[in-house]
């Protein structure tokens, strides 16, 4: 599917999505320092993927959903490059994404940011009621990818 926004497309489809682009941002990221390009390549392969692509077709944004289509997704890895903020693409891709119609209806829909609360809040999100029944394995990615 394809959404437009301005001289901007978003587009789910997988094939087109520019692997380089994705891990060169996300290996810088503060959430995936150091991530290899092949485990970049298999999340994309496992997830519901958005790109925004420029008219000359780069890219120059990305989020991804990991779901199962019927009760439950994580967003994840959600960014535009730097040099196209300014142009409402964050919201373009988050909208894209929480609106495709294989993440309707879902029970729960999570994200995990350290610095987007505004923006995901304006979109109905908020902080665990029960914190305490959520339990999670963490791997420093420092050490992971190394």
């Amino acid at each position: 599917m394809r959404w437009t926004s301005g001289e901007f497309v978003a587009d789910d489809d997988t094939a087109r999505i520019d692997v380089d682009v994705v891990h060169g941002y996300l290996r810088t990221s503060y959430w995936s320092p150091g991530i290899p390009r092949e485990v970049v390549r298999k999340a994309i392969e496992g997830s519901l993927c958005i790109g925004v692509y420029a008219a000359d077709g780069t890219q120059v944004g990305f989020a991804r959903a990991v779901t199962d289509r019927a009760t439950f997704a994580w967003i994840a890895d959600v960014f535009v490059l730097d040099e196209y903020r300014g142009h409402g693409l964050g919201r373009f891709v988050v909208s894209t994404l929480l609106e495709h119609p294989e993440l309707r209806g879902l029970r729960r829909t999570m994200l995990a940011t350290a610095d987007a609360h505004t923006l995901y809040q304006s979109y109905g999100f908020t902080p665990l009621d029960k914190p305490d029944v959520f339990l999670h394995i963490a791997r420093d990615p420092k050490a992971l990818y190394q």
